[in-house]
């Protein structure tokens, strides 16, 4: 799938727990293209410095090789790996206080932390699903191969990044057909 290898769509460090691919980030297509360009803009949404903005992805195992700030200090990453749990799908409990008070507004700048309620409160049912139907293993899978292909042009079928407000390729506004506008 253009945008991502096979390998990415299967590497679990890029299976957040809210629900969110770390795939289709913008931090981290920026980091594993290194784009220096792409991660200064990033660097001015999030209010961060250039070479703080870098990341292969949530989940990565301890000690993480290139772990964000926010994600390093996400509640609900934590609340996840303290319940033993890689996901907010897995979780009786989800939606939960943490994703209703939104524990995000600590971290996440005001501008983009609509939409990224909107993709945790989409993502995580989707995900469920996929895995009440195939099993977690393939159906965790296939909740990264259906995220890969949400983040495409409808346009002229080019990668996005999550978030993004128009397609980089053909320039269509494409934000309300996938996160909303920030």
């Amino acid at each position: 799938m253009e945008g991502w290898t096979e390998e990415e769509i299967k590497n679990k460090n890029l299976r957040a727990p809210c629900g969110i691919f770390c795939g289709a980030c913008a931090l981290y297509i920026s980091t594993r293209d290194n784009n220096e360009k792409f991660r200064a803009i990033i660097s001015s949404v999030w209010n961060t410095k250039p070479e703080e903005t870098k990341c292969f992805g949530c989940m990565q195992p301890d000690p993480p090789k290139k772990l964000f700030g926010f994600c390093q200090k996400c509640a609900i990453r934590s609340c996840a790996k303290s319940k033993g749990f890689y996901s907010c799908h897995q979780c009786e409990q989800w939606p939960c206080i943490t994703i209703e008070n939104s524990h995000l507004s600590d971290f996440i700048p005001s501008s983009i932390k609509k939409s990224v309620l909107r993709v945790i409160k989409r993502a995580i049912p989707l995900w469920r699903d996929k895995v009440a139907e195939h099993g977690d293993e393939i159906g965790s899978l296939e909740w990264a191969k259906a995220e890969a292909q949400r983040y495409h042009c409808p346009s002229c079928g080019k990668p996005l990044y999550r978030s993004a407000q128009q397609c980089r390729a053909c320039k269509k506004p494409v934000a309300e057909e996938l996160d909303g506008v920030i």
